[in-house]
């Protein structure tokens, strides 16, 4: 079902492999958003030919809509999205904390008033598990509880203890040949944070993941939070950051012993004019690019550099509103996210990573701390309403 080793570390980073029945991952690995079984504006071999192994896909928005009863009857996930690799799924957890006005939570799950017609719909962790096994993904997310950056103890208290009882809940109603992850919470407060990776650990779950990052805490604290939880995860299992991802989101991550990522950011931000280049990120609006006749980043082998387009027609293309410069500078970005983890990878292998890590600090601060880092709370905006 699903086989993860290390085969190599350098202090907390480690570079993995982790085997599914639709592929070998090798890890660290990032994950493009294609919420609706779709990375928006690009085909599923557009997006292989950036370098990615795996996507993954949500659980609440594909429940709405089509309903995991016809992805099944077309061949799940895989058949359906056409897809050729590994897919998890999110489990809709993150839907009711982004959601949360439409949203009332009980120990029987989520109430949904459903975003596209008002129906009132319960999300239990069994719906979820149900769901999640109709739609045929590799890796299952457990339904969890995500409290909102800031949360008093008492409501990440209460947000691990029900975390935990509907991780038991999932592993009894999930499809056995489906992975399960369980999702590892409690905000900022480190003590309750490694307490509950520590019940999750007892449990026969396949991965952990670190879910309630990224959702209006001070990204000094989210830092502070994944260096001393990141390291002590059970190392014989795969360790997954839940929407987080700045390109220096990556490298601290993986510094911290984190083996998967996914976030919108390659996607959003390229909607939004901006490319992630070698030394930051770009705005496509500025009309300093008007004339620009170089290509996003020489020797990048995306479709929009490896063919010649220039910044000028880039930009062009986005102030003329065409398709054309969604595609391309979404091909782009997410081809500089796989480039950053393979470069992560080799650099853990080669046993410099803290040498490369400092270098990407060092090149990216030059440029200024927000030209790549984006939004201090990348995943806040996530893709949850279309």
């Amino acid at each position: 079902m699903l086989t993860f080793s290390t085969i190599a570390t350098a202090g907390a980073a480690r570079a993995g492999v982790l085997a599914t029945p639709h592929g070998v991952l090798a890890t660290p690995a990032f994950m493009p958003v294609a919420t609706q079984a779709a990375v928006k504006a690009a085909g599923p071999d557009e997006v292989v030919a950036t370098g990615a192994r795996m996507v993954i896909m949500n659980t609440y928005h594909l429940w709405l809509r089509p309903g995991p009863e016809v992805v099944a009857e077309l061949g799940g996930l895989h058949g359906f999205s056409r897809w050729p690799l590994v897919i998890a799924t999110d489990s809709g957890g993150f839907q009711a904390f982004s959601l949360a006005e439409r949203t009332r939570v009980s120990e029987a799950g989520f109430e949904f008033a459903s975003h596209l017609d008002g129906r009132r719909l319960l999300l239990s962790p069994e719906e979820s598990m149900r769901v999640q096994g109709l739609l045929g993904s590799d890796i299952a997310l457990q339904l969890d509880v995500c409290p909102p950056g800031g949360a008093e103890r008492p409501v990440l208290v209460d947000a691990v203890d029900r975390t935990t009882r509907w991780a038991e809940r999932c592993l009894g109603a999930r499809r056995p040949d489906q992975a399960l992850f369980g999702i590892v919470q409690g905000g900022t407060d480190i003590e309750l944070r490694l307490s509950h990776a520590e019940a999750l650990g007892r449990l026969p779950l396949d991965g952990l993941a670190l879910g309630g990052f990224s959702v209006g805490e001070p990204r000094a604290e989210m830092y502070r939070a994944l260096a001393a939880v990141g390291p002590r995860l059970d190392p014989l299992r795969p360790r997954y950051l839940m929407g987080v991802g700045t390109p220096l989101d990556l490298v601290d991550a993986i510094g911290c012993g984190i083996d998967l990522f996914d976030c919108v950011l390659p996607t959003r931000n390229a909607r939004n004019g901006q490319a992630f280049v070698a030394d930051g990120k770009i705005s496509l609006r500025n009309a300093r690019f008007r004339a620009d006749a170089r290509p996003l980043e020489v020797g990048c082998p995306c479709p929009a550099c490896s063919r010649g387009f220039s910044r000028a027609y880039l930009r062009h293309l986005f102030m003329a509103g065409e398709i054309l410069f969604h595609r391309l500078v979404t091909l782009h970005n997410i081809t500089f996210y796989q480039r950053i983890v393979r470069a992560a990878r080799t650099a853990v292998v080669e046993g410099n990573f803290a040498a490369w890590a400092t270098g990407c600090r060092d090149r990216w601060a030059s440029a200024g701390a927000g030209e790549v880092g984006g939004d201090a709370n990348p995943r806040r905006d996530a893709e949850t309403v279309e």
